[in-house]
């Protein structure tokens, strides 16, 4: 797991480069050709959350509808709904799984446009889509998935931007700006702050984990990994959910992560972590800047579209240091394997 963490910057390189951003470019441009009026993400796990970072991007930049489907609906309750004016996108590392392929094929016969993203084109996934992205990560050696993940956000982000464009080609601002994010995450995983952390949550019994906007996405899969290598109940909220009611279960002895980026989501965080406060929770705040009565692992303040790249990194760190320090296989967790295959 330490070693796919730390392959991340040069795995961004790698998808920056021509040899894959081109190939993604082609796919960006046509789907804008096609002019979809809607867009569903299926996908399962640590994808799902880079689905959800995915259909922010298409609301936010591209303006069109987005949400996450539910493969049950096709898979169990044989659900044949209308999607022929819908981009169906499946967002996997493997391409393994048998519901997401049937949920690209059921929407392919209904008229829909469809996308596997993977790192995997070899894989039924990409076979049963009309049109494929390769993340390019590599081999990943531990179950719990890491370098994968983030290779997902930055891939659908080069593919959302290039749709906006409508040729496919980011303008050169946008270029100049995820070129740094290599050397960004570089430097994000140096900083020693996350793994020197792990020791506070050592004995925690629960967590929580919080953002809103395109931090959302990042609170979910800290979330996640926490339980897959810690096997410690974490529970992620967005900021507004926060507090509908599960801020009560908030005081001394339940952690807070909250991922609070510079942007609206970030700035709507300002009424979530007083109250917070007022509850006395031990809180940790991932983040550009200082906040008051919060612990901080800071990270380089970036556009919050970009953030989800970068926040991510010492939260992965975070997630495998306790796992050791509770004396647990981050590389291993009991029960999992790295291709889950669901109906």
């Amino acid at each position: 797991m330490a070693t796919d963490i730390d392959e991340q910057p040069a795995g961004y390189e790698r998808l920056l480069s021509a040899e894959y951003a081109a190939p993604i470019a082609r796919v960006a441009a046509a789907i804008a050709e096609r002019r979809p009026r809607h867009v569903v993400f299926t996908a399962r796990g640590t994808s799902d959350h880079a689905a959800l970072y995915g259909a922010y991007l298409a609301e936010i930049r591209l303006g069109l509808p987005a949400g996450l489907a539910s493969p049950s609906a096709i898979t169990l309750f044989g659900a044949r709904p209308d999607l022929s004016d819908a981009l169906v996108v499946g967002v996997s590392q493997s391409g393994g799984s048998p519901d997401l392929t049937e949920v690209l094929r059921v929407a392919r016969e209904a008229g829909a446009l469809t996308l596997a993203v993977t790192n995997a084109p070899d894989s039924p996934l990409a076979a049963t889509a009309e049109l494929g992205v390769d993340i390019a990560a590599g081999h990943e050696r531990a179950v719990a998935a890491t370098k994968t993940y983030t290779a997902e956000l930055l891939a659908l982000l080069l593919l959302v931007e290039g749709i906006r464009a409508g040729d496919g080609v980011l303008p050169e601002e946008e270029r100049r700006a995820v070129a740094d994010l290599p050397e960004l995450a570089a430097r994000t995983l140096a900083d020693p702050t996350a793994s020197e952390l792990a020791p506070r949550y050592r004995f925690a019994g629960q967590l929580v984990t919080t953002g809103r906007g395109y931090a959302y996405p990042t609170a979910r899969e800290a979330a996640l990994k926490l339980m897959e290598t810690s096997y410690l109940p974490a529970l992620a909220f967005s900021g507004a959910d926060l507090l509908h009611g599960p801020l009560a279960m908030t005081d001394p002895d339940v952690p807070v992560l909250a991922v609070v980026g510079s942007g609206p989501g970030g700035q709507s965080m300002g009424e979530v972590l007083p109250r917070l406060g007022e509850r006395r929770a031990d809180v940790v705040v991932v983040g550009s800047a200082e906040v008051a009565g919060a612990t901080r692992i800071a990270v380089p303040d970036v556009d919050e579209r970009y953030a989800p790249l970068l926040d991510i990194l010492p939260l992965q760190r975070l997630a495998l240091a306790l796992a050791l320090a509770r004396g647990e296989d981050p590389d291993a967790p009991r029960g999992l394997k790295k291709v889950t295959a669901t109906m």
